[in-house]
């Protein structure tokens, strides 16, 4: 018998990727929107991240009838008061690059010494029905921002997202250590348990 379908709910590369790993072990087929033919740009209106991911992951079960997961994702530097946060995507203006926006952030912190720039990734993982019912899970990791990008994986602003526990970078991080500790990585594992609840 096959698996009932999960759309992920993302036209972001990187961010598919990275969830197709993440939940690998869901008992579901995952599917993206260019798999089934779905063409769709949702306004992320909302002022938290629960409000987006929930917006995102109604409005793609709506349009595709399927059971859909979605994420809203940002980066909050306390010297910054938590910006960029919601707004992390178009921090450095619509469509801008990761490196552009890496570069927006540097600037902004460029007078703020290394102690002083905390940050924490959150992501928030909204799971809907077509009906619009709608399950909710998070997670956070905390790091600090360096003064240059380091590493070549991941994507976003992992490049200046450093762990001291670790002495390095989220995106100089192994794969398989990112998808353990990082913000989307927990938020997944929660999302996991409910999926596996569901199927």
């Amino acid at each position: 018998m096959s698996k009932k379908k999960l759309l992920l709910a993302t036209n972001n590369h990187g961010k598919l990727e990275e969830l197709r790993v993440l939940l690998a072990n869901v008992p579901f087929e995952l599917v993206s929107p260019s798999q089934i033919g779905l063409l769709l740009d949702v306004d992320e209106y909302g002022k938290t991240y629960a409000t987006n991911a929930n917006i995102k992951a109604k409005s793609f079960a709506k349009s595709s009838g399927l059971l859909t997961l979605a994420d809203d994702s940002g980066l909050e530097v306390e010297a910054l008061n938590n910006a960029p946060g919601v707004h992390s995507a178009r921090y450095a203006g619509l469509g801008a690059s990761d490196a552009q926006r890496i570069d927006y952030l540097l600037l902004k912190l460029k007078d703020v010494p290394f102690d002083k720039r905390l940050a924490r990734f959150v992501c928030f993982i909204a799971i809907s029905y077509p009906n619009g019912n709608t399950h909710l899970c998070s997670g956070s990791c905390r790091g600090t921002i360096t003064t240059a990008p380091h590493g070549t994986g991941g994507f976003g602003y992992d490049p200046v997202f450093y762990f001291c526990k670790f002495g390095k970078t989220m995106s100089e991080l192994s794969a398989e250590m990112k998808n353990r500790i990082s913000h989307r990585a927990r938020a997944a594992a929660r999302a996991s348990r409910i999926l596996a609840k569901m199927a």
